[in-house]
């Protein structure tokens, strides 16, 4: 024991930060399960049986609780991290797709793909208290960091909806290309990028304009422009870079974010759909549906360095502290 203290102490005093251990929780949509992974050991821990078809994911801010949305069960269940076991369920729209939750941690954001509508829960009292219609097939969902602006897409509409979280009413529909499927702001909130999965391409959105900025289109020596299907983004937090999943090109797309180049893609599993950073941002998760497993990407590096086996189709994937 006083061995360990003196190397901590000394690792301290040399500058060194001791190694975080985090979870990732990964929803396996035919699975009906949240499968556990140590991003220490890089392998599945634990394997839990949810509702029927789960997809998006999200922790609380503690990281004590995972919101799931159970498409075909009607609602959002919660995970205890601690127990891994069910706690209970929130009220949400038809067929629950994608959520995102307010910075205060207090209001969930539901897209409920099935009535058009974007579902308001209140965490604490778990009740809904409100709905706003937004365009047809909603799915990404993303709030802005200083909690001002809601922003949903609709698939079939082909729009980014901007929404004011204090009126609830949306302020702006900007047009995108076909099949928006997710949303991501930069963290300085000076950006929103939203992927366009039939249309192939990113759309850069000046939020406080509320006007389209430009697009970034992909392209691959020897594959079809159909193969290639924009779905999950995932912005550094310094935001100098961003990763985007390519679906069934099985790429995640190395992005300079300031120029909006492409500067590599990288090879993963099958049919890429979501990713996640670990808080440190040394990994990216990417979860990879036809495959049923997870690729690791070394940040740093820009090298996959591992894959893991998961449930039968991941679908979404979020991490927190252990």
């Amino acid at each position: 024991m006083k061995k360990t203290i003196c190397a901590l102490l000394l690792s301290t005093a040399l500058g060194a930060t001791p190694a975080r251990a985090y979870k990732a929780y990964v929803s396996n949509e035919k699975g009906n399960s949240i499968t556990v992974i140590d991003t220490d050991k890089l392998e599945a821990i634990d394997t839990i049986k949810v509702g029927r078809r789960p997809r998006g994911v999200e922790l609380n801010k503690e990281g004590t609780e995972l919101y799931i949305c159970a498409g075909d069960d009607d609602a959002i269940q919660v995970l205890d991290t601690k127990t891994l076991k069910l706690t209970g369920k929130l009220p949400s729209g038809p067929d629950p797709e994608l959520l995102a939750l307010s910075p205060g941690g207090d209001i969930i954001y539901v897209s409920n793909e099935n009535d058009n509508l974007v579902t308001l829960i209140d965490v604490k009292r778990k009740e809904q208290i409100g709905d706003i219609p937004v365009g047809v097939e909603p799915e990404g969902m993303a709030v802005s960091p200083d909690g001002k602006l809601l922003v949903n897409t609709s698939e079939t509409t082909n729009m980014a909806h901007i929404i004011d979280t204090q009126t609830k009413e949306i302020v702006a529909n900007i047009l995108v290309d076909g099949r928006p499927r997710f949303a991501e702001f930069k963290k300085d909130g000076s950006e929103l990028w939203v992927s366009s999965e039939v249309g192939g391409t990113i759309s850069i959105i000046d939020p406080q304009k509320r006007t389209l900025k430009q697009k970034i289109s992909f392209e691959i020596p020897g594959m079809s422009k159909e193969a290639i299907q924009p779905i999950g983004i995932s912005i550094t937090r310094d935001g100098k870079r961003a990763f985007v999943a390519l679906g069934p090109a099985n790429r995640v797309a190395v992005i300079d974010a300031a120029t909006k180049k492409v500067e590599k893609y990288l090879l993963v599993g099958q049919r890429v759909w979501h990713l996640a950073f670990t808080p440190d941002e040394k990994y990216l998760l990417t979860a990879n549906g036809v495959s049923n497993d997870i690729s690791v990407i070394d940040v740093a590096s820009l090298k996959v360095v591992k894959s893991i086996p998961v449930g039968a189709f991941p679908w979404g994937v979020v991490v927190a502290p252990q």
